[in-house]
């Protein structure tokens, strides 16, 4: 194949590797991509490393050492896997990595090859123009971040500790990136969110037994009728509105930056500011309250015997702050007759916008975009910064995509259709490498 020569052109070969992880192991594996990677890096001149749990499951680490090596290092990481697709369901094939329209098109190109893409092409290109970073720099293309980091993060962390040495904080996804809106002048303002906390992940595995027995005689001991009572009080519970300093900050200053009066003391004042903010409001809505959704339930073997064991999923996702007390709510939902038992559980992250880590990816992106907005914000979601945050580094979702000029936008991730912004990669990866180089 030729060399690609953009970041974005690196983008589309990376996303024709099909590195699907269907969880629970399952998964199309991510060493080829890995190898590739890896050839790449050392084609260049880098000494990568190849870790992995089986086989099929490998991450790459390359340390580039800084001027001053005293100083914490920082790491740098992006998942190889992807969630897998529904070809059937796509106007282009989403594992050929299709340019077109102005777009990169295919599965992983926003969660997050286009982060990966950038993360390499940066150490291409500072070997080719001999760069060195003012502190060490960390970067790991990392396996199974679509499932528990089982076979990528959690199993480094907890199995080869010494890769992170005298590393600080760490930068992944989600944030960082432009989202334009308009303000009450009609002017067009970028916002950048960045990420500095993320929801704890508290999925519970729900167990019911009961009475066993033919289908035509029912009992009340039945462990169906007692999960499904136990998750009906779960999905209708209200969970009280907590704005947290961090939301608050976010909510606050993006309105603002609209030109907007802001009133966060009332349930309705909230949800006006969350409108206000259009597509920037989608992560604030989802950080305002901890949540719990039904997600998995099995019972039962043929339709006339009635089970005497029921289960049941339930991804739950907690506050920064919360995560004992949500814990315990849970279980008093679920009553004494349902068996709740927490499944890889990780509690929330939260970091403050006053580090000097978020002070220095402020200014690289007002070196890029002096106008831009840069926000700190809470992900309703996880990532592997769970893991990497059991180190003692802070942690910070940020994944830099510059403002397209004629006004595309990502779309699609997880969805049909992902794609990213072909100017937005080649501008993103600018914007990281002068951040890389000067934090």
């Amino acid at each position: 194949m030729l060399t690609p020569t953009t970041p974005a052109e690196l983008c589309a070969h990376l996303i024709r590797f099909d590195t699907s992880n269907f969880g629970e192991g399952e998964s199309r594996g991510e060493t080829p991509l890995a190898e590739e990677i890896a050839r790449m890096l050392t084609a260049a001149g880098y000494a990568p490393e190849l870790y992995a749990r089986e086989p099929q499951r490998a991450s790459v680490a390359v340390r580039v050492p800084g001027r001053n090596r005293e100083l914490p290092g920082l790491l740098v990481h992006g998942h190889l896997d992807v969630v897998p697709a529904e070809p059937d369901q796509w106007s282009v094939p989403p594992f050929e990595g299709v340019i077109k329209d102005g777009f990169i098109y295919g599965r992983g190109a926003v969660d997050m090859k286009d982060m990966v893409a950038m993360m390499l092409f940066t150490l291409l290109d500072w070997a080719e123009q001999a760069v060195v970073p003012e502190r060490d720099i960390l970067f790991l293309f990392v396996a199974d971040e679509e499932d528990r980091g089982a076979w990528g993060a959690s199993w480094l962390v907890n199995e080869r500790p010494e890769v992170f040495d005298n590393i600080g904080a760490s930068i992944g996804e989600s944030g960082g990136h432009a989202i334009p809106l308009t303000a009450v002048d009609g002017s067009i303002v970028n916002l950048y969110p960045v990420a500095v906390a993320e929801r704890g992940t508290l999925h519970m595995r729900l167990r019911a037994k009961g009475t066993s027995g033919h289908g035509s005689r029912p009992t009340r001991d039945s462990a169906v009728r007692k999960l499904i009572a136990a998750t009906q009080r779960i999905e209708s519970y209200e969970w009280p509105m907590e704005i947290g300093e961090t939301v608050r900050e976010y909510i606050e200053g993006a309105n603002r930056a609209l030109g907007h009066d802001v009133d966060l003391d009332s349930e309705e004042g909230v949800h006006l500011a969350i409108d206000r903010m259009g597509e920037a409001g989608i992560v604030a809505r989802v950080t305002i309250r901890c949540s719990a959704t039904t997600t998995v339930l099995r019972a039962g073997y043929k339709v006339n015997v009635i089970p005497g064991i029921a289960e049941a999923e339930v991804d739950v996702r907690c506050l920064p702050g919360t995560f004992e007390a949500t814990k315990r709510t849970i279980e008093e939902l679920v009553g004494p007759e349902v068996e709740a038992t927490p499944i890889d559980p990780g509690p929330p992250t939260n970091f403050s916008s006053s580090s000097p880590w978020f002070a220095s990816m402020k200014q690289a992106i007002h070196h890029h975009d002096p106008e831009g907005v840069v926000l700190p914000y809470c992900m309703g979601g996880g990532t592997d910064s769970k893991a990497f945050a059991r180190l003692g580094m802070e942690c910070f979702g940020f994944v830099p995509l510059t403002p397209d000029p004629d006004g595309r936008t990502t779309a699609g991730v997880h969805g049909v259709d992902e794609r990213v912004p072909v100017s937005s990669v080649n501008g993103g990866q600018k914007l990281l490498s002068d951040f890389l180089v000067h934090v």
